[in-house]
């Protein structure tokens, strides 16, 4: 429980309460343990406290059962039990002010983002995608970017890929060579992304991480993004909770070291988050686990095992609440050893005993103390939530849905001009130019056609002029056959510039008409 000093109650140890020290809480932390030991209680624990804090909090809801959290909880035996045992009688049932989002928009609030926001690297992951592949993505960011297309949604992203495959020739000396097998593969992976409902996260309006960080009668917002339909694709779970962090990182200014942070992000199932990861984006969330803890936001992960968190992370972990492990295999008993390991060893145990001994609701517990060193590791108790465990009722959902304060900002979509948009009518202005090409193309060839006919029946004319010319009297005088030859000349003159005056009208009308349709 929060105290005036600003330290946080979250559990209880043989010499007394075990308090997290609130700035502190920003250097990140683990809750870790196999299934059934206490993970989610401890993870409602935490966040309860920083609730009543004034700490509001981001929590992916994998199973359902967090959106108790919004409901005062009620007694029960074990409850009772441990009231007693920490002395906390008069503490009454609370639930904490709580919104709902759901990327797929049916549990809560949509939640999504723009392409253009979401970047190439994270996309690649996203669609995974290798090396070559990624590398033609990033050609199309950056050719959209120098162009001034907006990609927000995926057909904006279709419509680029398509549009760059058709002129690769164009770009190859500026951009660099990209292969229509790259493109195709691509395309192919958006397809997938589709048919698992990922279309639904890109669009607008994109989602403002600062309704995050709101708080209301003096307690934190409890942020809860259902994600049970979400892990059914884990790539999509994992790098829609990167992204969210890295908007976090990059939307939010430096606080430096604060009394108590400004928004605690638990990362459930943390995991996903680095199964089948490259270097490159490793490194990525390294550097905005290290650098955002001086944007005042503290990010704790759960997962089963600390080994499932690569090295350079775990060290960033200072605060941390492990349960149980069991070790049937040498595999888990590697995994106890490596969990005893980082923990600051307390000389009235054994830790890696401990772990495999502990029961339900029971934890070993190491936080940073006020100089920002590692406590020695005690094993405890974690209280109990003062708020509901378990899911509330789809009525109790929708009815906190529809009186959130953020309730109409995100569930009413609107697609402005992109590069879908810009494309699809370039492609029609040039099949309106071909069009017109082809036209004039066709009416040119026409009119050389009538001309040679034109030509061919001058001569025939002459020809015969000429024949009539020769059989006629000798006594007619070499003038009046000039003036014979004259007349016929005119004739075929004045025939030849009627049909080409006339042809020629036909071909403005139809160039005409051709400008006047675009």
């Amino acid at each position: 429980m929060f105290t005036e000093d600003e330290k946080l109650y979250v559990a209880h140890g043989e010499a007394g309460p075990i308090y997290l020290e609130g700035k502190m809480a920003n250097r990140h932390g683990l809750i870790a343990g196999a299934t059934g030991t206490g993970k989610t209680v401890s993870l409602q624990v935490l966040a309860e406290t920083f609730s009543a804090a004034g700490v509001p909090c981001f929590m992916a809801d994998v199973k359902g059962d967090l959106s108790g959290i919004s409901q005062a909880g009620a007694m029960s035996k074990f409850i009772e039990k441990r009231k007693a045992e920490f002395g906390m009688d008069d503490i009454p049932f609370a639930g904490c002010p709580t919104r709902f989002y759901d990327v797929f928009g049916e549990q809560g609030h949509p939640m999504r983002t723009t392409i253009s926001e979401m970047g190439p690297l994270m996309l690649s992951r996203l669609l995974s995608l290798n090396e070559v592949q990624t590398g033609a993505l990033n050609m199309v960011f950056k050719i959209a970017d120098d162009r001034g297309l907006l990609l927000i949604d995926i057909k904006d992203l279709r419509m680029m890929l398509d549009y760059v495959s058709k002129h690769a020739k164009e770009y190859t000396t500026t951009y660099g060579t990209v292969a229509s097998a790259s493109i195709g593969a691509i395309q192919r992976a958006l397809l997938e992304l589709e048919t698992q409902g990922g279309d639904l996260f890109f669009g607008e309006p994109a989602f403002h991480v600062f309704d995050l960080m709101q708080t209301e009668q003096g307690k934190g917002v409890m942020n809860i993004l259902a994600s049970d339909r979400l892990l059914l694709s884990p790539k999509l779970y994992s790098t829609f909770l990167l992204w969210l962090l890295s908007e976090l990182y990059t939307d939010l200014p430096e606080a430096g070291d604060l009394a108590l942070p400004k928004l605690v992000f638990f990362f459930d199932e943390a995991h996903l988050l680095f199964d089948s990861t490259s270097k490159a984006l490793v490194d990525k969330i390294e550097q905005v686990v290290r650098l955002i803890r001086s944007k005042g936001v503290g990010v704790y992960f759960i997962t089963q095992s600390p080994t499932d968190i690569p090295e350079t992370i775990l060290g960033q972990l200072g605060n941390r609440i492990q349960h149980a492990l069991r070790a049937f295999t040498p595999k888990d008993q590697k995994a106890v050893r490596a969990a005893a390991q980082t923990f600051r060893a307390n000389p009235d145990f054994k830790t890696e005993e401990a772990i495999m001994e502990l029961g339900t609701g029971e934890a070993l517990v190491s936080f940073l103390d006020e100089k920002g060193a590692p406590s020695v590791v005690q094993r405890a108790k974690i209280l109990f939530p003062l708020s509901y465990i378990g899911a509330i009722t789809p009525e109790q959902r929708a009815d906190l849905i529809k009186s959130s304060k953020v309730y109409g900002v995100y569930e009413r979509t609107f697609d402005r001009e992109s590069a879908y948009e810009m494309l699809t009518a370039q492609n029609e202005s040039d099949a309106r130019k071909m069009q017109a090409e082809k036209q004039m193309a066709e009416q040119e060839k026409e009119l050389q056609r009538r001309q040679k006919e034109l030509e061919a029946e001058k001569k025939r004319l002459e020809k015969a002029a000429s024949s009539r010319s020769r059989t006629t009297s000798g006594t007619t005088t070499r003038k009046s056959s000039r003036s014979r030859q004259s007349a016929v000349e005119k004739a075929v003159n004045s025939a030849a510039t009627s049909i080409g005056r006339s042809i020629g009208t036909q071909l403005v009308r139809s160039i005409l008409g051709s400008i006047l349709k675009k």
